[in-house]
């Protein structure tokens, strides 16, 4: 049985399963498909929760010693749009000057193609590594992640799988392959500000109490004065007011309630109970100095809703690790990567809980876009520098 050391071939089989969250769509039988020549034991456990989709997710691996490293990431990508828009089908994996297109080339089912041909010619060169390797891949990345990659490291740990170290497979690199290696991620906290009044007339104003100009009020208080400074690993805390709504058609009617969402990406100043407590500070504060309207008596009522499952902030200090993976990047490419924190949020923030993680993937300009797309040269050196660090990791 030949093995899956192609990454062009290995991503175009993936790209070709329509797998949009939550589905599956044959994309996580393509990769047991691809593992199992490996000697992999591949599981799929179904995970659910009341009033969400199950999502299938994959759990595989290969060897039964240590060291053990994981390969984590996620089969299921966001939905292409209008496929009118695209210049190829967004799931047909067409390549075109040297191009392959398709919804997931970036992110990030060609990582994860990059990563199994890596193996695979680790396997063919080497033998078996001198440990073991697990695919930790979830089809619920892009949805809500709540039956994903939480519950499925929970699985594994229930089964006694523990790791030394894990890479995630997102795109991580803004221009070139090389340019940037992840070792953290800010926390994210959401929450919906809410500000009552009285509904009336836009002519008798005396009658009824506008909400907005309290909202205003309040969210001075949260956006002018900063948070903090930043530290020697992190950027400065940043909130952003993300809409503003009073549910109101008419123009010639006072609103009686209004509401602003907003989000923070903190740093390790903070911890999410720490920041709710420093937001509400601010909102008594503010309320408590303001009125609904100025020369009126009545004071801002507020209320807070907080959104669940805050992301925690987290850096990896494995200096094995970070310097094997540097290593291997700067050995390939001739570039010693940036080590960031900047971006979003990924499932980096559940695995760092069991072992230590760090994120290398492709170059990520095209990942959500119309046409997304991966160069071929760039699989082929992001399949060189995975290989490179398997090679280093297992001596």
């Amino acid at each position: 049985m030949s093995l899956p050391v192609d990454p062009a071939a290995n991503l175009a089989v993936l790209i070709r399963c329509p797998s949009v969250t939550p589905a599956e769509a044959g994309a996580l039988s393509a990769l047991e498909a691809m593992l199992t020549p490996l000697g992999a034991r591949v599981e799929r456990p179904v995970f659910q929760e009341k009033g969400m989709p199950e999502v299938e997710n994959l759990y595989a691996r290969i060897g039964k010693v240590g060291p053990h490293l994981m390969f984590a990431g996620h089969t299921d990508v966001v939905p292409p749009g209008d496929e009118s828009d695209w210049s190829h089908p967004p799931f047909a994996a067409e390549i075109t000057d040297g191009e392959m297109f398709g919804r997931g080339a970036v992110d990030m089912k060609g990582a994860i193609a990059c990563f199994v041909a890596a193996l695979a010619r680790h396997v063919a060169r080497h033998g078996s590594p001198r440990g073991s390797v697990s695919f930790l891949i979830t089809g619920d990345e892009e949805g809500p992640a709540v039956n994903g990659t939480a519950k499925l490291l929970e699985w594994a740990a229930a089964r006694r799988e523990r790791w030394d170290a894990s890479i995630v497979g997102e795109p991580t690199n803004p221009d070139r392959l090389g340019d940037m290696i992840k070792i953290g991620r800010r926390g994210s906290l959401s929450g919906t500000l809410t500000v009552r009044g009285k509904q009336g007339h836009v002519a008798y104003p005396h009658l009824a109490n506008n909400p907005v100009p309290g909202l205003i009020s309040l969210l001075e208080a949260l956006l002018l004065s900063p948070f903090d400074e930043g530290t020697s690993d992190f950027p400065p805390t940043n909130l952003e007011i993300t809409s503003i709504d009073v549910g109101n058609p008419s123009v010639n009617v006072i609103p009686a309630r209004v509401t602003a969402s907003f989000n923070v990406r903190f740093n390790d100043t903070w911890d999410a109970a720490s920041l709710k407590s420093e937001i509400l500070r601010r909102l008594k504060q503010a309320a408590k100095k303001n009125r609904l309207r100025p020369g009126r008596g009545e004071p801002i009522a507020f209320e807070v809703h907080w959104r669940d499952r805050p992301s925690p902030v987290f850096l990896t200090r494995n200096e094995r690790l970070i310097e094997s993976l540097s290593g291997a990047v700067e050995a390939v490419t001739g570039r010693r990567p940036e080590l960031s924190t900047s971006g979003g949020t990924s499932d980096a923030r559940f695995i760092k809980d069991y072992c230590p993680v760090v994120e290398f993937g492709l170059v990520g300009k095209t990942m959500h876009m119309v046409d997304e797309r991966v160069a071929l040269a760039d699989l082929e050196i992001l399949t060189r520098i995975y290989e490179r660090f398997l090679e280093g990791w297992f001596g």
